[in-house]
């Protein structure tokens, strides 16, 4: 399978909001002012996507990582994070918050738990 990763490339929302569906996402029309949004594509088909949050120099914070149902388990996931950290690696800090099965791919990324620290936040939704 030949998957191409884009950082600059016209996405009809469309396949983001389908991308989103396949995954059962709700939140395709927050991506817009995203710092970074890598997307992995299979010929002409959306099929997967990462996106960063940061202040540019200190701090990037991954919020999103999803891949189509139909092409889970073909690395493409590993890949995008590999194009993040090739653009965070020399940061301070860089952050995620993972859940249920995304926990242990996020270790195998190199990423750990912080310290005693527990995710809170004030969420707008029931789902991602």
């Amino acid at each position: 399978m030949n998957i191409t990763l884009s950082e600059c490339k016209n996405i009809e929302p469309k396949e983001i909001i389908n991308l989103y569906r396949a995954n059962e996402w709700s939140s395709a029309d927050k991506l817009c002012n995203s710092h970074s949004l890598i997307t992995a594509w299979y010929n002409e088909r959306l099929v997967g996507l990462g996106n960063a949050i940061s202040d540019g120099h200190l701090v990037e914070y991954s919020p999103h990582l999803l891949v189509h149902p139909d092409y889970q388990g073909k690395g493409i996931g590993k890949m995008i994070m590999y194009k993040m950290q090739e653009k965070y690696s020399s940061f301070h800090m860089q952050m995620l918050t993972a859940d249920g099965d995304a926990t242990e791919f996020y270790k195998k990324m190199g990423f750990l738990r912080a310290g005693q620290t527990e995710p809170m936040w004030i969420d707008k939704g029931n789902e991602h």
